[in-house]
């Protein structure tokens, strides 16, 4: 069984979780990496905290010793407006302090926000759009 925690952008911290969660049942999106056959735990759903995201000090440790092997940055950092700009600092924070591999994304991006971004002229000429 593989236990991830889940960290959300600070924006939608009165998300009740329905994307994720129905994406990681579905396994599809960033999900899609986990076998239908193996089981999945979500062992702790937290914000960034606002930025500069506060919270990624100290809940990828709490989320650790729930057992947390790897941690899901949600979707919504990456296509909320604006993208949060410190995702990749997010990435490699928790990877070098916490020794826990970190996954870009959770719920497949809904069409709308593809739509959209693909028009944004930061979108398409930063690297934001490999995320």
């Amino acid at each position: 069984m593989t236990k991830i925690g889940i960290i959300i952008c600070s924006r939608y911290k009165d998300c009740g979780g329905g994307k994720c969660f129905r994406a990681l049942k579905e396994r599809v999106g960033a999900y899609s990496i986990y076998p239908a056959s193996e089981p999945v735990e979500i062992v702790g759903y937290s914000t960034c905290g606002g930025w500069p995201g506060g919270n990624i000090e100290y809940v990828p440790e709490e989320m650790k010793k729930n057992g947390a092997e790897v941690i899901h940055l949600a979707t919504g950092l990456v296509v909320g407006y604006p993208p949060c700009p410190y995702i990749r600092q997010f990435k490699t924070f928790i990877e070098t302090a916490y020794g826990l591999p970190v996954v870009i994304g959770t719920h497949p991006i809904p069409q709308k926000y593809m739509d959209v971004h693909a028009k944004l002229p930061f979108w398409r000429e930063s690297d934001m759009a490999e995320l």
